[in-house]
């Protein structure tokens, strides 16, 4: 998917880890501050409403509150680009990695992974 230069393009953030422990905190951190990075590397402005992390939940189901949100801004044609930070942090599923791409794509956003 293309956009134009003069088109504003509206990027947002998808960050997840499935444990709520301490340790876990500089992993949540630190895939959100890559992601943050390679946003403005790649000329975008991330607004802090376009951030959604799922801090403790397990990708092994879609019922996670900021991914919920995620899709339903998605759905509602307001994000162009989801940077997220590996396909495991949107679903530990491969069939629902699929099924949440196929959907981003259907409503014109365009999933981008930091690392594959």
């Amino acid at each position: 998917m293309g956009f134009k230069e003069d088109q504003m393009v509206t990027v947002s953030l998808y960050a997840r880890v499935s444990s709520g422990k301490q340790a876990q905190e500089n992993t949540i951190a630190s895939q959100v501050a890559a992601l943050e990075r390679q946003i403005s590397v790649d000329g975008y402005e991330l607004l802090r409403e376009y951030k959604f992390i799922d801090n403790g939940y397990s990708g092994s189901n879609l019922v996670r509150p900021n991914l919920e949100k995620l899709r339903d801004r998605v759905a509602e044609g307001k994000i162009d680009k989801i940077y997220i930070h590996s396909p495991d942090r949107l679903s530990r599923k491969y069939a629902y990695q699929m099924i949440l791409l196929e959907e981003f794509q259907k409503a014109g956003a365009e999933a981008v992974f930091f690392k594959l």
